[in-house]
């Protein structure tokens, strides 16, 4: 269902599970940025209706998930760690050029948003299988379902506002550059790292 090019290495998990406190801090920032990405939508768009409607109930959602991060890694007795860079998201932002019409920058942030969205639902539901800790393992089979929601509506948006076509032909091309990507990953301490 998500296409992605190259699935994750299972054995990322055996790093999430000696990391607890690193991921739980990672994910938080991932879905405060989220929810950024969302605002930015709203604020660098306005005109479009539909959208800015879509992504003022995903700031909301976004901002709920980060709460119940925060609130679990309260639980552990722990506090929120500093944001690192995503380096995964800083590689994949090199595909489209910079520039192009309003409409092109709009429909290329919103297949970066799809494409971060689906490796998140991707992610998530390799933590929801494997984790040895079954409460955490429930929370991450409940937010990869919400992640799948995300990658649909932003491709969606991507083919109604872009030329469907072209859009499909880009959103191969940046799959292919994406599992390149992700050889080079998945042995870190992050979502996407």
């Amino acid at each position: 269902m998500l296409g992605l090019k190259l699935p994750t290495d299972p054995r990322w998990v055996n790093i999430v599970e000696k990391n607890i406190e690193d991921i739980l801090t990672d994910h938080a920032y991932c879905e405060q940025k989220a929810a950024s990405t969302a605002v930015s939508l709203i604020v660098s768009f306005p005109e479009y209706t539909e959208l800015v409607q879509e992504m003022i109930e995903l700031v909301n959602e976004e901002m709920s998930h980060f709460k119940m991060v925060h609130d679990l890694i309260l639980e552990k007795g722990w506090i929120l760690g500093r944001d690192r860079k995503d380096e995964y998201v800083i590689q994949l932002l090199k595909f489209f050029p910079k520039g192009g019409s309003r409409t092109t920058q709009l429909v290329h942030r919103l297949m970066y948003a799809a494409l971060i969205e689906a490796r998140s639902c991707e992610r998530f539901r390799l933590l929801s299988e494997e984790l040895e800790d079954k409460k955490l393992a429930k929370f991450y089979r409940k937010l990869m379902i919400s992640e799948a929601g995300h990658y649909t509506m932003f491709l969606k948006f991507a083919r109604k506002y872009g030329d469907e076509e072209d859009v499909n032909k880009k959103w191969q091309s940046l799959l292919n550059y994406e599992a390149d990507i992700i050889k080079s990953l998945g042995t870190m301490e992050t979502i996407h790292g």
